[in-house]
Parts: structure tokens; C-alpha cells; sequence
């Protein structure tokens, strides 16, 4: 599906899932802003996509700092008038091989301020403008470890904090329902990138097709679910 126009923000886009749901969505003729932490490794990322033609534009965006959000969003809204997409992919894990009676409450802390309260807060800013304009997709990039369903004493703030997204996905979907604006969870899996490692048995392109096929869903398509490889699963 062509997507030629739409705006769309990528949160951690500068390597591995981020970087490659940005080459996609640039592919389908978005117009990508390519967020990074640190801009210089943002811009070293994008060049290769820009130099191949692509409209990825990298920003300075640390989801873990209110005012860095506020400030990469008010310059998207000058430079682009809206955003189309959000996908928020940026994610920490500080705890692994700690149970969740020995993880560190600060881990925890960290954990849920990137992972969810930076979500939370890009979603405060640009869904409302998406319902105004009648349009707007939002992909959380989650976890199959933070399912309830299965839960066990893995990763434990990551986990929560996965499950907190999830949550927050079904918030969100209710608050913009009717308004043409579908929100929704993809777990993409374990994946060959730098959190998941060399070992991980599935591909970036793998990891990445439902995040870009949610992030460019039909009007009409699901809302408020959470989906594995195209499939939704429980919570």
C-alpha cells in the first residue's frame, strides 16, 4: 500500500527494529522523522537511507525526557503541520538474568520512564491532532514476555513494564475510537539485533512486518489488539 505524504515518527529509530521499520515505511513513501537519542548516531543511520533517495530525516528525541519530546514534536509539527504514524519502538532492558526479588527498584524506575511514560507522553501530544485530522496510526512496539498470560519471573521491569505498554495501547484506542485513529501492540518477536543478539532466531524483516503492517493499516482495520507475526494474541 502506497503511503505517499504520511508523516511518521519512529521512536529509537537510529538501529536494529527502529531503523528498519524506518527504511520500510520510507520505501512506502512515508515521509520518515528517524528519532534518536543521540542525533549524531541518528544522522550516521540515516545517511545510507537518504543517499538512496528516501525521505528519513533524523531528530533528536530521548523518550525519557519530557522536554526533549516536547521540543522534537513541536519541531516536527513546524517543519511537516502533523504526524500520520507514531511507532513507539525506543525500549530499555536493565535486568536481565534478575528475578523480580532481586532486580533493583531504580532498574525498575528507568525501565518504566522509556518504556512507557514516553510512550505515554508522545501519545498526549500527537494523537488528539491525528482525531482532529480524522487520521493516525499508532504502533507500540511490545513483548511477548509482558503477556499475563504466561508471565513468569523473567526480565521482571521489562516485563512489567511491556505489560504497562499494553495496557496503555488499550487506553489509548479507547480514548480514539471513532476517530479514524487505530492504536495497537506488535510483539515482534526475538530478534537478531543488539537487546536480542546474535542468537535469536528470527530476522529483522520478521520482526518488523507487523509493526509496518499495523503502521499502515487500511481505515477500517483493528484497533486496541496485540498481534504476533499478523495474528492477535492475548494479553
Amino acid at each position: 500500500m502506497a503511503e505517499d505524504g504520511k508523516v511518521a515518527v519512529v521512536t529509537g529509530g537510529n538501529r536494529g527494529l527502529g531503523l528498519e521499520t524506518c527504511r520500510q515505511l520510507a520505501e512506502r513513501g512515508c515521509r520518515v522523522v528517524l528519532g534518536s537519542r543521540d542525533l549524531s548516531k541518528g544522522r550516521a543511520a540515516a545517511q545510507p537511507l537518504v543517499e538512496r533517495g528516501l525521505p528519513v530525516v533524523p531528530m533528536s528525541l530521548d523518550v525519557a525526557d519530557p522536554g526533549d519530546i516536547e521540543r522534537c514534536c513541536a519541531e516536527v509539527a513546524a517543519r511537516f503541520g502533523g504526524v500520520d504514524v507514531l511507532v513507539n519502538n525506543a525500549g530499555i532492558s536493565l535486568d536481565r538474568g534478575r528475578g523480580v526479588l532481586a532486580v533493583d527498584a531504580d532498574a525498575f524506575r528507568a525501565t518504566i520512564e522509556t518504556n512507557v511514560y514516553g510512550p505515554l507522553r508522545l501519545c498526549q501530544l500527537l494523537v488528539p491532532d491525528m482525531m482532529r485530522r480524522g487520521y493516525g496510526r499508532v504502533v507500540n512496539v511490545s513483548s511477548r514476555v509482558g503477556q499475563l498470560s504466561t508471565m513468569g519471573d523473567r526480565s521482571p521491569s521489562y516485563a512489567a513494564s511491556k505489560t504497562a505498554l499494553n495496557a496503555l495501547t488499550r487506553l489509548v484506542a479507547a480514548a480514539a475510537r471513532d476517530a479514524n485513529v487505530l492504536v495497537n501492540a506488535a510483539a515482534p518477536g526475538w530478534v537478531r539485533t543488539d537487546m536480542g543478539g546474535p542468537n535469536a532466531p528470527r530476522s529483522l524483516e520478521q520482526g518488523v512486518d507487523t509493526i509496518v503492517w499495523l503502521a499502515t493499516l487500511p481505515d477500517g482495520g483493528p484497533s486496541g489488539q496485540f498481534f504476533f507475526d499478523r495474528a492477535p494474541i492475548p494479553w
